[in-house]
This record gives structure tokens, sequence and C-alpha cells, in this order.
């Protein structure tokens, strides 16, 4: 029933997967407002609610238009199940707004394979990991994918490789113009501090908890089983899956580098859910497929409300 309802792609599948991250978040909203009136808070939590909401969206759209899954739902149903699993993240309002410019920017570099306006799409993707690194410093680690996805479909073409260095540059020049006027050219020094948390701990699991372990894990898991299953396929799907996979690879290096209460692991729920997706495509008995769904919405249900407590 649920398997066959988010196999589709239809407006009430936006709908429901909307209203359910509506609840989720602003239940979230509720038990951890503490002290401030709803008032002081209500504007910016819409607005981080919508920048999440559009992130939902946007990975349904690169998934299809890249073809990293079949036509269904449940890449943006696995990547809500996460956002709730993971609420006690929320908390991190920057890496929210860094992981909506990082969607963008993989969608562009995935869309490189179709090796036409390569330079564009290049261009595209490093302003936006630029951007993003305005709000989380160690985004910017996600340069080494752009240079990644130009050595593999067209590593020829000499300016391809000055590009990210141009897209960089704009950025940061509009943003040096723009202190520049405010005074306020601190924000450099400030910002791009690039924390060590794994080499500036005493415990490992002050850098990385029970939990994102476990998921951290398990996703590796399943992204293996998937690349078995994939072995003899064509090429194209297995290349865009491997730079997918180098994706997390990153994202989970930018976890090792920064402290548990500071970990940015939504960066990791967009290639998760695409390797979840992919290995629950593969599931052949429907009841099959029930009993798995409803057991990943238990527990992402169960730890959201632990975390409420």
């Amino acid at each position: 029933m649920i398997s066959s309802f988010f196999g589709k792609t239809k407006p009430i599948n936006y709908i429901v997967l909307a209203i359910l991250l509506f609840l989720f978040y602003f239940t979230d909203v509720f038990f951890q407002i503490g002290e401030q009136r709803i008032n002081q808070v209500i504007a910016l939590e819409l607005l981080l609610f919508t920048v999440l909401l559009f992130s939902v969206f946007t990975i349904n759209q690169i998934v299809r238009a890249e073809k990293a899954t079949e036509s269904n739902s449940y890449a943006m149903l696995f990547f809500l199940l996460l956002i709730v699993t993971f609420s006690d993240e929320l908390v991190l309002q920057y890496v929210i707004f860094a992981n909506f410019f990082l969607l963008l920017a993989f969608w562009r570099i995935l869309s490189v394979k179709s090796i036409r306006n390569v330079k564009h799409k290049i261009f595209d993707a490093s302003l936006l990991i630029t951007i993003a690194s305005l709000f989380y410093d160690w985004a910017l680690a996600f340069m080494f994918l752009v240079f990644f996805v130009i050595g593999v479909y067209d590593r020829r073409t000499f300016k391809n490789w000055l590009v990210p260095f141009l897209g960089m540059a704009t950025i940061f020049f509009l943003t040096f113009t723009f202190l520049k006027l405010k005074g306020s050219l601190n924000f450099f020094e400030e910002h791009y501090q690039f924390s060590l948390g794994l080499f500036t701990t005493k415990s490992f699991f002050q850098v990385l908890n029970i939990k994102t372990l476990i998921y951290l894990i398990l996703t590796i898991i399943v992204s293996v089983l998937v690349f078995v299953r994939l072995r003899n396929t064509s090429g194209g799907k297995l290349l865009l899956l491997r730079i997918v996979f180098l994706i997390f690879v990153l994202g989970t290096g930018i976890i090792l580098f920064t402290p548990a209460d500071a970990s940015p692991v939504i960066i990791t729920f967009f290639p998760a859910a695409v390797f979840f997706t992919n290995y629950f495509e593969a599931i052949a008995k429907r009841k099959l497929q029930e009993v798995v769904l409803i057991g990943c919405m238990a527990l992402a249900c169960s730890l959201f409300a632990i975390h409420l407590n």
C-alpha cells in the first residue's frame, strides 16, 4: 500500500511529503523553542522549512533528470526519513542553507555526462559550491568533485580546468566587495576556519556519535550491494552512481573533520537517498518492500520521539 503510493510521482506525493515535513519540522521547533517567543523565530523557521522543502523536491528533479533511479518518489521519501531521523541536526541552520546550494551544484555536476555546455555547467557548479561555503566553510571541499568530473568526462579541454577557479573568484570577489562596503572584511578570516575535529578531540565519539556511525556504515553496505548488482549493466548509470558515491565519501570526510555537536550529516542525505532507493527498487517482492518501508518509517519516528524527549 505505502510502497505503491510512493512508487509514483504524482502531485499528491509532493503534497503528502510537504505535509509530513511540515508536521515533523514544526513539532521539533515547538519542543525546542525554549523560552523564546514564537514570533521571534517564526520568520526564520518558515524560511528554513521552505529551504528543506525545496531540497526534497530538488532531489526528485535530480534523480529523474539524470536517471539515477527509476521514476518514483522513494528518493524524496528516504531523504525526508533521514531528516526525521537526524532531526537533532536541524539546529545547524547554516548547514541547511549550504546543503540546498550543494544540491543544485550536484545537479549541474551530474548533468555534465551529456557533454553539452560543459563549461557552463562547471562554472555554475563552482559558483554554487562557493556560495554554499559562505554558509559552511568545509563545503568548499566539494570543488574536488568538480575537478574529478572534468577528468572523467572532458579532461582534454584545457579551459575546463580553469573554469572552476573563475567561478570561485567570481563569488569571492562579489562577497569581498559587499563586505568592503559594510566594513566586515574579517568575515573571511573568522568564517573559513576549516576545523579538524578528528585531530583535536580526545575521543572518536566526540566527532561521530553512535547514530551517525551506524548510518554511515549502513549506507556504505547498501552502496556496495547496489554496485554489485549493477556491475554487469551499462557504464552510464554505474559511472553516475560512482560520482554520487564520491559525494557521500566527501561528505563523510567532512563529518569526520567536525565535532559531533556541529556535524553536517545532512550533506550526505542526497547520496544516501539515491543508494537506498536503488537498493529498495531491486527488492522483487512487494510485501517485502512494504515491510522494509514500514520498518524505516517506524525507526525514523522512534528516533524522532527519543530526540523530543
